[in-house]
């Protein structure tokens, strides 16, 4: 049953983490700029594919869970 416990505080901890990404997310001057994101304006209408955004994103996340993972094999 701790082991529940456990999980459940490091899931609010995540949720909590997302939250504070999300509310300071147009402050973070690189994300969504990249070279290989697509924007494309026009009168109107908006496209925007951001391609090299979620790539890093992926990797870093990647590397994130594969830290966790490690640390708690021990």
């Amino acid at each position: 049953m701790a082991q529940y416990g456990k999980f459940i505080v490091l899931v609010g901890l995540v949720i909590v983490g997302v939250g504070v990404v999300m509310m300071f997310f147009d402050k973070i001057p690189f994300i969504g700029k990249l070279p290989g994101d697509i924007n494309i304006k026009k009168e109107n209408f908006q496209l925007y594919v951001p391609i090299t955004t979620s790539i890093l994103l992926s990797i870093v996340i990647s590397l994130i869970v594969w830290l966790v993972s490690y640390l708690t094999r021990k």
